[in-house]
């Protein structure tokens, strides 16, 4: 199936981080696993879920207020507690929680209400279903099959049928989500702790897409998923395909009391900046209170940062891909009909923007979002090897605090000089 336009064009998401690990503050569904916590402790968080003042509204006007085009809440980790009232044997926050109802409808109502794509995560693993540990993954080596007991059979013997109703618990619930929302995207997750085989992937697209043909599958379908999901860290070589970059505003998915290490506006610039300009999305985190509100420090990064992207959305909204590394020090983006070159400064310029292996006539050089025309000449070049591109640097209230963009007018469609100069 091709891939859906909407998400190429969308270049921001919100990934929401949203369960009752919000009570203590305990890493997601991992506290139990790792022992940071016992499972006893982890679980009575149960007790403390609330959601008394969660108003997806709220959360749909921040968003799209930021320039977000998608979402993507965490409907059911790897803890196993769905956040909507499931009619399959399982845990969830309408019936085992003092939150005490669905709270997946109302996000996905509140965002279409905003514009926005609604995404719904959903962990292949369930560490609290009675057969998930029921199975080894055929890569696993003998001396790790019975490492983690919440993954695999403590004696090392598989039990098949159990499987089996796992596999069907798994996919009832997700045909549960797909039938009611439609989401426009499945994020899906845990896909290392089993072979594609066991999964049965190919029959889980099959039944999402056979009710829902237009949504969006992750790289976590495996080679049934649309895109693929780099998490923490921009990576180096550009991935095949479309692509996002899943980034948390502080270190923590969720929400965790004592992380106050919150990356700066600027910073979020850097990194969204340099994505887009790779031709990737950013799915930025929030990890919401276990009462539904965003902490106020993420709030005033999500503001900052659309004030930026509103400040200069002709860089970010319907365009491609800029420059290959080595053209201009920094990212740049490209417009959809290829004659207006982004050139995003991360530091403010001194001297002047250099930019190498253009070979258009540039008609005119503007500051984004004030519309200063600034002076710029080429030097050298000698035949078919086009000389430098220099701009006058921007100076003042020209100069954005976080990024400057210059946008440069072409004559034609960019056409780029990529060899090596003349011998």
């Amino acid at each position: 199936m091709p891939m859906q336009p909407w998400f190429t064009d969308a270049k921001l998401g919100i990934f929401i981080h949203y369960g009752i690990y919000a009570v203590d503050g305990v890493t997601e569904s991992w506290a139990f696993y790792h022992g940071q916590v016992s499972h006893e402790q982890y679980m009575k968080q149960l007790e403390g879920f609330t959601a008394a003042h969660y108003d997806p509204d709220v959360w749909a006007e921040l968003f799209a207020r930021t320039g977000a085009r998608y979402a993507v809440l965490t409907a059911r980790h790897h803890d196993g507690v769905a956040l909507w009232d499931t009619a399959q044997d399982g845990l969830s926050v309408a019936r085992h929680t003092p939150a005490g109802r669905d709270l997946v409808t109302g996000y996905v109502e509140a965002m279409r209400e905003h514009g926005l794509k609604v995404g719904l995560y959903y962990s292949h693993s369930d560490w609290n279903h009675p057969d998930y540990a029921s199975v080894i993954h055929p890569d696993m080596p003998p001396e790790e099959a019975t490492a983690h007991p919440y993954v695999a059979p403590r004696d090392g013997q598989e039990r098949p049928q159990a499987w089996e109703r796992y596999l069907a618990y798994r996919t009832a619930q997700v045909r549960e989500l797909v039938t009611a929302h439609h989401p426009d995207l499945l994020w899906f997750d845990g896909e290392w702790e089993r072979s594609e085989e066991q999964w049965r992937l190919d029959e889980l697209a099959d039944a999402i897409l056979s009710v829902s043909p237009d949504t969006v599958l992750n790289g976590r379908m495996l080679s049934q998923g649309d895109y693929a999901t780099p998490e923490q860290g921009l990576p180096v070589t550009t991935p095949p395909g479309p692509w996002e970059l899943c980034l948390t505003i502080n270190d923590s998915w969720g929400f965790q009391h004592h992380d106050h290490n919150h990356k700066s506006v600027r910073l979020l610039v850097r990194y969204f900046t340099e994505t887009i300009a790779m031709g990737g999305n950013l799915l930025l985190d929030v990890g919401p209170r276990e009462d539904g509100t965003i902490p106020d420090e993420q709030v005033a990064r999500l503001e900052g940062l659309g004030d930026w992207i509103a400040r200069h959305a002709d860089a970010v909204y319907d365009t491609r891909a800029g420059l290959p590394a080595g053209h201009h020090y920094g990212p740049s983006t490209l417009s959809a009909d290829r004659r207006t070159l982004y050139l995003v400064c991360l530091d403010a310029p001194t001297e002047g923007v250099s930019v190498r292996g253009v070979r258009n006539t540039v008609k005119r050089v503007t500051v984004l979002g004030t519309g200063t025309a600034l002076a710029h000449r080429t030097v050298g070049g000698l035949g078919a090897v086009p000389g430098v591109l220099w701009i006058d640097a921007p100076h003042g209230s020209d100069v954005d605090r976080h990024a400057t963009v210059l946008a440069l007018e072409l004559e034609g469609e960019l056409d780029l000089y990529r060899g090596f100069g003349r011998d």
